[in-house]
């Protein structure tokens, strides 16, 4: 098990629950677009919330933007220690640093003992792209060793100044490399890991990257907290996020659809149904399954562990629960009648 860090007042690590974390788009000197993007993230569910700190202006913004937020705010850092220094000044809950970029270790000293002093743990995030130069020659490229040896000679570091409140990434773009690194860092340390695929891309190919290589690090119990990077609306990683957490059964908050891919035994227009009950079932909190089904071949005997369910015919359907059949209603009634049912559950 992992060491467990408060991040804010947000446990990660140490067998809490995976948290789910994003980062804001907007200038974050814009403290009224970053605030109303930060609330809009926390609706859809976002837990842990990231911002870029460029300039000084930035960092000038972190306690008025923390002041009108209710989830843990972090600071991206890169180059320049004294924004580091400024943010945990004005209580940022989290800080995000590569070491091997703010210059040499008195400074990495300095962003030590302000978050010591002030209980603020640092991600130390290692990205394939910006790996050191030496690592590329030593592994000849990037390599899961050279991403983690990164990543723990910059822990040590830290660690050389009593500091060790510390969580880790290293993310690639390549889902096998990124995968790898993870599992080669679980083996050699007990930090908190945070997760990503980074770059993965806009949100046809991006999903399946982070479903493959964030989802199957949960399936082998790697991971603690996770960022699904998307080129789209930052909610639609938390969108992506919440379904890959749910399809590693890490949460059981909302419903899990089921529904069969269609076959020529179907005699119902199943997509636009299954589609449509997905769409209405968006913001559902309850923990049900719910299957949408095309024939009576893989209906309620095939889908008897839903909670509820619906299978198609000529024209009509069959509602079920736990495989036994409800009623029949036809075709135009039969996603309200399923509504109507969930509603009673």
């Amino acid at each position: 098990m992992t060491k467990r860090l408060l991040v804010g007042g947000v446990p990660v690590g140490g067998g809490a629950p995976v948290t789910i974390q994003s980062m804001c788009n907007t200038k974050t000197d814009d403290v009224e677009a970053t605030v109303a993007q930060i609330q809009a993230l926390e609706a859809a569910g976002c837990e842990i919330i990231r911002v870029a700190i460029p300039d000084q202006a930035a960092a000038e913004a972190v306690d008025q933007i923390k002041e009108r937020i209710s989830i843990p705010l972090v600071a991206d850092i890169h180059f320049n220690y004294k924004f580091a220094l400024e943010c945990a000044w004005r209580g940022v809950d989290a800080i995000r640093i590569n070491p091997g970029n703010i210059g040499g270790e008195e400074k990495v000293q300095a962003v030590a003992d302000a978050c010591r002093s002030r209980g603020i743990p640092i991600r130390v995030g290692v990205n394939g792209g910006s790996l050191e130069k030496e690592l590329r020659a030593k592994y000849g490229g990037v390599t899961a060793e050279a991403l983690v040896e990164s990543a723990l000679g910059q822990v040590h570091l830290l660690n050389r100044f009593d500091f060790d409140d510390v969580c880790i990434s290293v993310k690639c773009s390549d889902v096998p490399l990124t995968m790898a690194a993870y599992r080669l860092l679980a083996q050699r340390c007990d930090y908190p890991l945070h997760l990503g695929v980074t770059e993965a891309g806009t949100p046809s190919m991006g999903l399946v990257k982070s479903a493959m290589g964030i989802g199957g690090l949960l399936c082998l119990g790697i991971g603690d907290t996770l960022r699904v990077t998307l080129t789209a609306d930052p909610v639609e990683e938390i969108y992506a996020a919440k379904k890959i957490l749910r399809a590693a059964g890490l949460r059981k908050e909302g419903v899990n659809l089921i529904a069969c891919p269609t076959c020529g035994r179907t005699r119902i227009d199943l997509i636009p149904i299954a589609e449509e009950v997905e769409r209405r079932l968006s913001d559902c909190k309850k923990n049900l399954t719910v299957a949408v089904m095309g024939c009576a071949v893989n209906g309620p005997g095939e889908a008897a562990a839903a909670d509820i369910g619906i299978a198609g015919g000529k024209g009509e359907g069959l509602l079920f629960r736990k495989g036994e059949i409800l009623y029949k209603v036809p075709q135009e009634r039969l996603v309200d009648a399923l509504m109507e049912e969930i509603e009673k559950l």
